[in-house]
């Protein structure tokens, strides 16, 4: 029997109505399904024996199960519940027809690729993680800067003084590299973006990389020691002087349901206010 697992955002109520509802329309249709709740922050990735998962929120709520579901190769059907939904593109009054469009074999299944982080310490892998949108190295503290060197397939790009380094993949163009200046990129595209924060020099400029090479970030002496290690947001893992991370592109790629081309771009005009001028609608 097909399996499907809904992931419900906690933090949203209609999700959870939407959940019950989705669940009852499964039963109809032969679909066995289970209900996983999702707070924003899980070490359970609960995905092993489901054949295709349904999120219900934001963004965030797909990072997670993004995670979880690339190495078992378990398509997601991200159905918005958040603010942005660059993402999470499948709209509420969609999803019983991304459903059925799916279950019938006709929906468009994309590949977004995901970052692999590796901390070394010493000879000793000290962590290891996958994102789909970013890996985000800084100080532990805001307005503090730290220094650290950057390779690129073992050539130098320099050291910096910063508050701190964002990696992101296309898909993570448009939120935390967004934020602090670098380009959007199209999801479709197969590269890292290099942004800065706050960089200590006006000449620091972000950078994209071609995502086959592999980047190292190696932690340098600096006034703030408490430096930290994120992938998508999630819990921080410290980092020491002499720590070394290396970041290529992870061997599997999420699987999205319905994240069309079209629904990008079509996000960047509605939630970014863009117009193209000032007498355009």
């Amino acid at each position: 029997m097909v399996r499907c697992l809904i992931v419900v955002n906690t933090y949203k109520d209609e999700s959870k109505l939407m959940g019950d509802e989705i669940k009852i329309y499964l039963d109809g249709v032969g679909i066995s399904s289970d209900i996983f709740l999702f707070n924003g922050f899980s070490e359970q990735y609960p995905f092993s024996g489901y054949d295709f998962v349904i999120t219900l929120g934001g963004d965030g709520t797909v990072l997670f199960a993004a995670r979880g579901c690339a190495s078992l190769k378990i398509p997601i059907i991200p159905i918005n519940f958040g603010t942005f939904g660059f993402i999470a593109s499948v709209q509420k009054n969609e999803w019983k027809t991304q459903i059925d469009s799916f279950l019938n074999g006709n929906s468009l299944i994309v590949k977004r690729s995901m970052l692999q982080a590796d901390l070394f310490r010493g000879n000793n892998k000290r962590f290891s993680a996958t994102g789909l949108n970013d890996v985000v190295i800084s100080a532990k503290a805001s307005a503090h800067t730290i220094s650290f060197g950057v390779k690129y397939n073992e050539i130098s790009l320099g050291q910096f003084k910063a508050d701190g380094i964002i990696l992101s993949t296309s898909t993570g163009s448009t939120a935390y590299s967004a934020s602090a200046g670098g380009p959007i990129l199209d999801p479709s595209l197969d590269v890292v973006c290099l942004t800065l924060i706050n960089a200590f020099s006006l000449s620091s400029r972000p950078v994209v990389l071609n995502s086959d090479g592999l980047l190292e970030i190696e932690i340098l002496p600096s006034r703030v020691s408490d430096v930290v290690i994120t992938v998508d947001g999630q819990i921080p893992v410290d980092l020491h002087v002499g720590d070394i991370i290396k970041i290529n592109q992870a061997k599997d790629k999420a699987l999205l349901v319905g994240c069309t081309q079209e629904k990008f771009y079509t996000a960047l005009r509605s939630k970014l206010n863009w117009s193209g001028g000032p007498t355009n609608a």
